[in-house]
């Protein structure tokens, strides 16, 4: 049998491979991608940092401002904002995912926190210094929005891709989110520098900005809810569930934890991740502040640089997975971490001028490649046609949130007692040498252990689950 006519085992009735599905699937990442690029990275923290400049008087956004009663200095506030946001899903998420699994409504709880995430970020339109608070937990409910919703989607990868697929769509995701981050981007960076021009100011453009960015949200979400397979709801023939379907859930989501027990690779894997991501996402998260705290760049000129940053990391993503053809996916993330190493120590030194758009330029060619290859990689792990899939992404999930967590938390910290953001930065290093300690026990092995068959869900497994297990090296 061909890879292109491999049923799933996860959900019956489609076809792995399938153009439409792929293709949908993909078109998710178009949808959601703008909240990383426009509120994570480029106007709503140069925004936040003008918010609070506004609110204290001063030239500086690191000026420490009132919320629930606390002094805080801003940007830690919103490092603070951050961690608290994927605390909390990583805390949720391995339930709902569970419970996703056990209900057969994996479709239904990603479109749910789509739209959590989506309506907050239009939400962030009334943001101004009188809502400061308020608009905090907002951001933190958008937040929780794009991450939550990220388990469910990435969960589809092994259910309708062939594995040896998994590194071409997994970069072909990541490059749609990319592409139309920055045509978002684009409209948002022309109504920003030119807000005089339509009768608008400056405050008001962005606000739109954020409008803008839930509406997209939401609106191109629509493809793949119309195109991924739909969801199986309980087996027919399953056992009526004892306790409800939140006792399920729990139940579920310890039939995962018990194999994971035995998968010393897949816990060898999460491990390394869950370093090396501290790292990556708390640089992605916390640049655009270090641009105009730090390095005092004009707002037009950092985030023309962003705009610059994202079409790099089209070609970052694809150049790692033909590299992990060639390579195998240990060794070429091992690569990649290495290179963010170099980028921790660079960023101490950096100076604004030519030195920090040559950084922007390698940060943007390792920044796809990490993440594509990561989800990639995990997928080659987990248990083949494991029905458990939304469940097993959870604990990928978690250990990003966890990462992010005390990333965020240490830069905040290391920024809050010194008074600079170039020591935190340099202090990241250590997170991606650990990473690459732990990715080099998995060089040269074979990731999946095969004797493990898919957890069955309850009542009779899909035929496809039993079939004996063959998957390619990946190393």
């Amino acid at each position: 049998m061909t890879p292109t006519s491999t049923p799933s085992a996860a959900n019956s009735g489609f076809e792995k491979d399938n153009k439409r599905i792929t293709t949908g699937w993909t078109f998710y990442d178009w949808a959601n991608s703008v909240y990383p690029l426009v509120i994570t990275s480029s106007i709503f923290p140069i925004y936040w940092s003008s918010v609070i400049k506004q609110i204290t008087h001063t030239d500086s956004g690191q000026s420490p401002v009132s919320f629930l009663g606390m002094m805080v200095p801003g940007s830690s506030l919103l490092n603070y904002a951050i961690s608290v946001s994927f605390l909390l899903i990583a805390i949720v998420s391995p339930f709902l995912t569970s419970l996703a699994d056990f209900s057969g409504r994996k479709k239904l709880f990603l479109q749910i926190f789509c739209y959590i995430g989506a309506a907050s970020c239009a939400g962030l339109f009334f943001f101004s210094p009188a809502t400061l608070t308020l608009s905090t937990f907002i951001f933190v409910a958008a937040t929780v929005g794009f991450s939550g919703s990220i388990v469910f989607y990435n969960s589809y990868l092994p259910e309708i891709s062939s594995e040896e697929k998994f590194d071409s769509l997994s970069a072909k995701g990541f490059s749609m989110g990319y592409i139309g981050s920055v045509i978002l981007l684009v409209i948002c960076l022309v109504i920003n520098q030119f807000h005089d021009k339509i009768g608008i100011d400056a405050e008001r453009a962005a606000q739109i900005s954020f409008l803008l960015t839930g509406l997209w949200w939401a609106g191109f979400a629509q493809i793949p809810f119309a195109t991924l397979p739909p969801d199986r709801g309980r087996p027919a023939d399953a056992p009526e569930a004892k306790g409800g379907w939140l006792l399920n859930g729990f139940h579920e989501l310890g039939k995962v934890w018990d194999q994971l027990k035995q998968l010393p690779n897949v816990k060898k894997f999460l491990l390394a991740y869950f370093t090396y991501n501290m790292g990556v996402q708390t640089v992605m998260y916390v640049a655009t502040l270090f641009g105009t705290d730090e390095l005092h760049l004009e707002s037009g000129a950092l985030i023309l640089t962003i705009l610059l940053l994202q079409v790099v990391a089209i070609a970052g993503a694809y150049l790692f997975a033909k590299l992990s053809e060639r390579i195998g996916n240990t060794r070429a993330l091992s690569w990649s971490v290495f290179i963010w190493m170099l980028i921790c120590i660079a960023g101490y030194f950096v100076q604004a001028g030519w030195s920090f758009y040559a950084l922007a330029a390698v940060i943007g060619l390792t920044m796809g490649a990490i993440q594509s290859l990561s989800r990639s990689t995990y997928s080659k792990i987990i248990p083949e046609n494991t029905p458990n899939s939304a469940a097993f992404f959870s604990f990928f999930d978690v250990t990003e949130k966890l990462s992010i967590v005390i990333g965020t938390a240490t830069f905040g910290i290391i920024n809050q007692v010194t008074g600079s953001m170039r020591n935190s930065l340099l202090a990241l290093i250590v997170f991606f040498i650990l990473g690459l300690i732990f990715l080099l026990q998995l060089r040269g092995k074979k990731l999946r252990e095969d004797s493990l068959g898919p957890i069955p869900l309850p009542g009779p497994p899909p035929a496809s689950a039993a079939a004996e297990m063959g998957a390619p090296m990946a190393r």
